[in-house]
């Protein structure tokens, strides 16, 4: 599978540089050389169409230079030890309650602060004050 989506990428990059390549043999066929291009004023067109074609060049190099490197290293990636195939949601459950349930109880008073009119203490917070 690895083959065929590095081959179908390498294709897909050349594709345009082989459409500008051939828009610059049309125009240089058609006026016989680089020189009667020039004075029929196709010259600034030429030199455009090789630019493009030179800046598409660069991801079918990279994607070339990819491909015979070969596959990365097994150390290159995320740590082998810590990577399981499995992923247990019991446990990722009962690891989030346990770490909620500790960083809860210390922050939480055990005896809710009481005003002076004897009710429940206003919750601080932002916005406008009401009362």
């Amino acid at each position: 599978m690895r083959t065929l989506k590095s081959g179908l990428g390498v294709a897909g990059a050349v594709v345009p540089i082989f459409y500008c390549g051939s828009l610059i043999y049309y125009f240089l066929d058609l006026s016989g050389s680089a020189q009667e291009a020039a004075t029929d004023g196709l010259g600034p067109t030429v030199l455009g169409l090789g630019a493009i074609s030179l800046l598409f060049s660069i991801p079918l190099i990279m994607k070339v230079v990819r491909i015979l490197a070969g596959p990365r290293s097994p150390g290159s990636g995320p740590d082998a030890s810590t990577r399981d195939d499995e992923f247990d949601a019991d446990a990722a459950i009962a690891r989030h309650i346990a770490r909620r349930s500790a960083e809860a109880a210390p922050n939480s008073p055990s005896v809710p602060p009481v005003r002076e009119g004897g009710g429940p203490a206003r919750r601080p917070g932002f916005g406008r004050k009401i009362g």
